[in-house]
């Protein structure tokens, strides 16, 4: 909840940037005109606003703030909540998983391929503003034109970003945590120990997988541009082609656009999920131990 406004501004610097495809224009209005984009048409030029344009994250909040009220910055909000879960899971099944002889990028990709559809929802109403009626609409819309699996948009992207992610994570995690244990000789990680580490081990996660978050933001805005142009989206275009035409538009910077609103969503994001665990885990623990001692 606390995060999540940072989400919003990620999605909407990711997907600024999104190509059009050549030769093609469209026309779209969400109160957000202060580009306009010129389109050829045959020997023509036509003119279009395009969705608007963002300096940065600063620039994007004040904005979104501005035209579309403080409750925009907190879009898809409900999808949000429940896709840390499968996170989450990965940490708590770990042990249990290896002894099912299930490995972890396996459990990872199960995890992903599950909330991919929220994941796909959250990001299109983070990006434009959509009542729960349209939202159904739209999807409904969208199955019914290129069927179910167009629901898994991004999928490939999202488990190129997700897996890493989740190995990096928590293997970092469980590194600090043991170094600043020993650094300050404690047998359990304190509070501000398991906070640190989290937002650490976070950070750096989410800087080394930035390219495939925007991918898949970009894979997953594309939906809106089809169904503006009345196109199919059933052509799939392999996320390495994406990334090679967002270099080749915006140079390697493009391949990290969003970069610090997700740093400052998922470090605090990470350091309370995970700091909150360990103490829960301590505090029980230690109740469960004087409940033993003294029943």
């Amino acid at each position: 909840v606390l995060v999540t406004p940072f989400d919003v501004i990620k999605t909407r610097l990711q997907a600024q940037s999104n190509p059009f495809s050549k030769g093609k224009c469209f026309l779209y209005s969400n109160g957000l005109m202060d580009h306009i984009c010129v389109c050829a048409n045959g020997n023509t030029k036509a003119w279009y606003k395009k969705p608007g344009h963002f300096k940065g994250t600063l620039d994007a909040f004040v904005k979104i703030i501005q035209i579309e009220g403080i409750k925009s910055l907190w879009s898809g909000l409900p999808p949000t909540l429940l896709k840390p879960l499968a996170h989450f899971l990965c940490y708590i099944l770990k042990w249990q998983l290896s002894k099912m002889n299930v490995t972890f990028p396996s459990f990872a990709v199960g995890s992903v391929t599950v909330v991919s559809p929220l994941d796909l929802i959250r990001t299109r109403m983070q990006y434009r503003q959509l009542s729960y009626k349209h939202l159904y609409l739209c999807v409904r819309t969208k199955v019914a034109a290129d069927g179910w699996f167009s629901l898994w948009r991004g999928w490939s992207s999202t488990v190129l970003r997700d897996v890493p992610f989740s190995a990096m994570y928590w293997y970092n995690y469980e590194r600090f945590k043991k170094m600043m244990c020993k650094e300050v000789g404690a047998h359990e990680p304190t509070f501000f120990i398991a906070f640190t580490s989290g937002a650490a081990s976070g950070s750096i996660a989410a800087v080394i997988t930035q390219p495939f978050d925007v991918v898949k933001t970009h894979r997953q805005t594309e939906l809106w541009e089809s169904e503006t142009l009345k196109t199919s989206q059933r052509d799939r275009t392999s996320t390495w082609a994406i990334m090679r035409k967002i270099v080749t538009r915006n140079g390697i910077t493009g391949l990290f656009a969003g970069v610090t609103p997700r740093l400052f969503k998922v470090a605090p994001a990470c350091a309370i999920m995970i700091s909150t665990y360990e103490y829960g885990k301590s505090f029980f623990s230690h109740l469960n131990e004087k409940r033993i001692q003294h029943p």
